[in-house]
This record gives C-alpha cells, structure tokens and sequence, in this order.
C-alpha cells in the first residue's frame, strides 16, 4: 500500500475470545492491516467481557475506545419480551436493533466531525446501526466489510423454519433485506468475502459500490495434519452452538442423517463442538446415542485431529466458512451441503464431498467411513487446496487496495 491510512474500526463487540468465524477473520485481517496503518478499534462492550478480552485488543489495534453495553441473555424471560417487543415496536430486525447504543453513535460522531480518520470501516452490518443512526450525515469516507449477506440468511430460517416459527423469521427477513439494501447504499464502498455474495449484492440489492471479495486465508502454521490416529467411524461438527445456522445444522445432521449412518455404522460417534450451545443442542446428547456436545473448547485442533470425517450439515447461511478451510488444513475429508461451502472454490468429488439430501449426505460419509483410500484422497486433496490458496497477508493486501479505493473516490468527488 503506498499510504498508511488511519482507520477506525466498527464492532460491535471486542474479538477475544476467538469462538467464531466472523472473529477469527477479522483478527488476521486486522493483525495484517495494523502492519502498515493506524488502527483506531471502537466497539460496545459487553458486561460479561473479560480483561483478557480488553488487553488482546492491543495484538490488532493501536487504540481502543469501548462503550458500555449491556447484552440480554437469551436464556432468560426478558430476550423473548425484547423479541416480542420487536415485532411491534420497530422497523429494524432484532439482530440490528439490539445493538444500537446512542453513546456508540455520539462517539462515532464526535470523531468523524474532528476528521481524525481517513477510513471508517464498519465490520458486519450491525455497527451501521449507529454509524447512520437518525440518518446523520457521515463526512469520513466509509467501508463497509460484509461477512455475509444477512438477509439470505434471514431467508433461509425463514424457508426451513417450522410452521409455528415462519410468520416471525419472515418478519425478520424482509425487514432484514429492506435494512441491508438501503444502508449498503450509503457506504462508499463494501466488500464480500466470496463473489457469489458480491453478485448478490451487486445484482438482487442493485448495489453500485460493491468493489469486490476478500478471499479467506488460512494460518497453514497453527492448522496442520495430525501424528496421531484418527479414531474410527467418528465425526466432528465445529461451530457456536449459540448461532441459528449452526443449531440448525447439528439438529439436522443428528436427528435427520446421523441415524442413517448409525444403521450401517452402530458406533459411530459425533461431536459437536463450538461454544455456548443452546438447550436444543444439549439436548442431543441426552436423547441420541453416540452424540457428544463438548461446549466451549480452548483448542479445536485435538478434536479435528481425533475425527475420520469433519461435517458440515448447513441449510442456513452465507459468506464463506472458515472452519472448513481450517479442516482441510488438517488433511481430515470434509462433507458438506452446498450452502455449508458456498464461496469456497471446492470440487464435489475432488477435495470434499457435497451432499444436500439427508440420503446423499449420509452415503457420504458412510463411502468415507468404508474407504481409508478415499478419505486420503479427499483429505489430502484439501490440504492441497489449502496450501495453493493465499495466506492472510495475501488477503488483506487485497483488502488495503479495497481501503485505498474508497478514500480516493472521496477525494476525486470533492
């Protein structure tokens, strides 16, 4: 990058710990962009937060600026008030309205107005709540870095939502879509993380300032093939377990395809593991044999290690999933529905299997479980993938000429 930008950086929440996709992405991209730029981090932060949490900040900014923000527990009465409340009372779907804070957006107004900034950029839609809130009228050039196209999401619980859940997940929805066409418009510019949601953005939401897709990386150093032996007949599924699409996936597999494999395969054994899982995902341990749901882990490397087959049952989602890329980097044969790895350029048959009925995502894994030949030849055609595909530098390198781009278009307008 020939200059170094002073960037301000919209979150709503600090990254540490690293439990999710949308997290783990955004601290190699920032690690990278902090080389060569000045990295204000400005973000709510959640009571529960730990100080470990504050002090990491440090490994991907240069400051930090946190506001006080309180989270409802979805375990508990007032979350399902909050829902209620929503579907009434707003315009906004929940997963944006919950996150507005007008401390949030006075700060983000304050700065922009003193022009300390060259770049804004909001990390996921939901910051843009209170980057544009009561319309104001931004003066710092702005990014926006789409990690999914939310509304396919939200249109996806909708189509496989159960008949009491529909009318809700539809409100969700089309208030989604209506939310994130309009506010995409007023960025000066957003990047995807896979060209499949940058034609959707570019050709359903009608967007003009789509610049392009930031490719996934992969730390080849910390995700590698294991020494130890795989055990047999077993299967991992890595995800928050707090997350609609990743609860979603697991009942499915377990309640839909697992007892497939089970017929052919009596001790097959799954883990589930991700943090925070829900009761509905709990639950899955107490009701089927041979599933274990682990929590929250430090390291999911052993577990990666320890599996035949890595799965990956999604029917909700977007962007691209990182923890797929992570799998192969360990040489284990990934099986997936098509959505599970939509945006990865992957080769049904050559460095994964894909399979989108419950009948063809079982035979999947019972061919894998049958053939040590093939599980090689589908694990190491993965790592191969991997290997060939460029590292968070190269990503990110792609992402400054994104950053560039945007304040120099503000600069030739004026």
């Amino acid at each position: 990058m020939s200059a170094s930008l002073r960037i301000l950086w919209l979150k709503t929440g600090p990254l540490h710990p690293l439990d999710t996709g949308g997290k783990i992405r955004t601290y190699h991209m920032l690690r990278e962009l902090k080389h060569g730029n000045r990295i204000t981090f400005l973000a709510l932060w959640p009571g529960h937060a730990s100080q470990a949490s504050r002090s990491a900040a440090s490994e991907y900014s240069h400051e930090q600026i946190w506001i006080p923000w309180a989270e409802t527990p979805k375990d508990s009465p007032q979350f399902h008030l909050d829902l209620v409340k929503n579907l009434f009372s707003s315009r906004l779907p929940y997963v944006i309205e919950k996150y507005e804070s007008a401390l949030m957006a006075s700060a983000i107004a304050e700065l922009d107005l003193l022009r300390k900034h060259d770049l804004i950029v909001c990390d996921f839609l939901t910051p843009s709540v209170n980057l544009f809130q009561d319309d104001r009228r931004v003066c710092t050039p702005t990014l926006l870095f789409q990690h999914n196209v939310e509304s396919r999401i939200w249109q996806r619980t909708f189509a496989n939502a159960r008949v009491l859940k529909r009318a809700y997940f539809w409100s969700q929805w089309r208030r989604m879509l209506e939310y994130e066409k309009t506010v995409c418009r007023r960025f000066g510019g957003v990047a995807g993380v896979s060209e499949e949601d940058c034609r959707v953005m570019a050709q359903e939401f009608g967007l003009r300032n789509v610049l392009g897709a930031v490719p996934t990386g992969v730390d080849l150093a910390y995700f590698c093939p294991p020494a130890t032996q795989r055990k047999s007949h077993s299967l991992v599924f890595v995800g928050s377990m707090d997350w609609r699409p990743n609860i979603d996936g697991a009942c499915y597999f377990v309640e839909e395809i697992f007892p497939a494999i089970k017929r052919k395969f009596p001790r097959a054994l799954l883990s589930i593991v991700g943090r925070n899982p829900v009761p509905q995902v709990k639950e899955l341990e107490a009701r089927i044999a041979g599933v274990q749901v682990t929590g929250t882990v430090n390291d999911v490397r052993p577990h990666l290690a320890a599996a035949e087959v890595m799965v990956v049952p999604l029917r909700i989602g977007g962007g691209t999933r990182i923890k797929i890329y992570e799998a192969m980097a360990t040489a284990i044969p990934v099986v997936s529905t098509t959505i599970g790895a939509e945006g990865l350029p992957v080769t049904s048959g050559g460095n994964i299997l894909l399979g989108d009925s419950p009948g063809e995502f079982a035979r999947c894994v019972c061919d894998l479980f049958d053939s040590q030949t093939q599980r090689l030849h589908i694990g190491g055609n993965g790592l191969a993938l991997v290997q060939r595909l460029g590292s968070w530098a190269s990503a990110n390198r792609i992402f400054e000429q994104y950053c560039l781009s945007v304040c120099n278009q503000t600069k030739d307008a004026t």
